[in-house]
């Protein structure tokens, strides 16, 4: 049993922590719950960024994890616009921006990602931006809404799911849009040359141009405004904006300050955690996008980046917390949304991992399967605008057995039957 005069701190005002503070308080914590934020909104998912609430099909207040009132109700101490700068671990102590110090008996580090900035002249112009907080969509959608206006062009820098969902939502307003990345498609290093090809060719059919094989060199702008951008192949292409969607760093450095152990950046970077998500401290745990975790089912370290990891891991972690027995097993898992393509993604298939694509359905129509595979067993498999199939998907990855591929790809034969 936890004792009544306990308090439990979480440090990170997102889904994760957020999700963490809500099972504390149902599965029967009845000590004191700090949540520490430092943004002024009270938590919020981050999908609808780049998705609904940036298109405007989503109101504002449909991205946040609870109604504001929620917390006061179950009793969860909101510290929002504070930065925790310090933790001491012999104390057992945080420290926050205003010089507050508090007590914890547990701690959650849930303090997420931070997107990765661009290294060239001319990043310091107003034009610039990055997607990463609710602050940042809510300025991205009213540029997007002027450029559509006035015929603007927008230049994103990489093309990973960010940049595309960016990019649709951009196409939606009707801007111009440019798609500068280094690879030969968007998405090589998830879905491979051929998959990879597939969005290329769906954001070409909506009118975005890309730009392959190149990397932003020079931001070019006037009076503080952006002009264009060039490219290290000696390209021009007109900009009124740039969006830099180059990936995310874990924010580490609390971790770090404390002596946390941490994964090498070479390897992905983050806090390591065990399969219960406690770090090299036992009181201390780390969730969402900032946690490498030990995955018991991938036999790896794996830090995921995706909305279901901070969905599922605050609460593994408030359970461990608890003292309950934790095993941290999900299947990562993520999704998108881009003009009439629905997708889901389970599994883990990094490049150099499998050795062979099947596909079930039909690419052309955009309606299909598509399975990657080591020695026939599947690690990772993709639906696209195919509904109702994630779970026989995310067994046949659990259940780690050879299938025949051409079974596999006949879509005559249920998923379930290869299990």
């Amino acid at each position: 049993m936890v004792d009544a005069d306990q308090t439990f701190v979480i440090v990170g005002g997102g889904l994760a922590g957020a999700k963490a503070a809500e099972t504390l308080r149902a599965e029967g914590f009845n000590g004191r719950v700090i949540l520490i934020g430092d943004e002024r909104d009270h938590p919020y998912e981050r999908p609808p960024l780049s998705k609904g609430y940036l298109t405007g099909a989503k109101e504002r207040d449909s991205v946040f994890v609870h109604e504001a009132a929620w917390y006061a109700a179950n009793d969860v101490e909101l510290h929002l616009g504070q930065s925790v700068t310090a933790v001491d671990r012999d104390a057992r102590t945080v420290r926050l921006g205003d010089g507050t110090v508090i007590r914890f008996d547990k701690l959650l580090l849930a303090t997420g990602a931070e997107p990765r900035r661009l290294d060239v002249p001319g990043t310091e112009l107003a034009g610039v931006h990055h997607l990463r907080r609710l602050a940042h969509a809510d300025r991205l959608r009213q540029v997007l809404a002027g450029l559509g206006r006035d015929n603007g062009h927008l230049v994103i820098a990489g093309g990973g799911w960010i940049g595309l969902e960016v990019a649709a939502a951009a196409r939606g307003y009707g801007a111009e849009v440019t798609v500068v990345e280094a690879d030969p498609t968007p998405l090589y290093r998830v879905l491979g040359p051929e998959l990879g090809q597939l969005f290329a060719d769906l954001h070409t059919d909506h009118g975005v141009r890309f730009h392959f094989g190149a990397r932003l060199t020079e931001i070019v702008g006037q009076d503080g405004m952006v002009l264009a951008v060039r490219t290290d192949d000696g390209e021009e292409h007109p900009a009124h904006a740039v969006l830099a969607a180059i990936g995310a760093a874990p924010r580490t450095a609390l971790a770090e300050n404390s002596g946390l152990a941490l994964v090498d950046r070479a390897d992905g970077g983050g806090i390591a955690v065990d399969e219960s998500l406690r770090t090299s401290d036992p009181d201390i745990y780390a969730a969402g996008d900032v946690a490498a975790a030990h995955h018991p089912l991938l036999h790896t370290r794996l830090r995921v980046e995706h909305w279901a990891n901070a969905l599922n891991g605050g609460p593994a972690a408030a359970r461990a917390m608890l003292g309950r027995h934790v095993l941290y097993d999900r299947v990562p898992y993520f999704f998108t949304d881009q003009y009439d393509l629905g997708m889901e993604y389970s599994g883990w298939a990094p490049p150099g991992s499998y050795d062979q694509v099947v596909v079930r359905g039909d690419t052309g129509k955009r309606e299909f399967l598509a399975f990657w595979l080591k020695e026939g067993r599947v690690l990772a498999g993709m639906n696209v605008n195919v509904w109702d199939v994630t779970d026989p998907i995310q067994e046949l990855i659990r259940s780690r057995t050879a299938v025949d591929p051409e079974a596999l790809a006949d879509a005559s034969v249920p998923l379930e039957t290869l299990i």
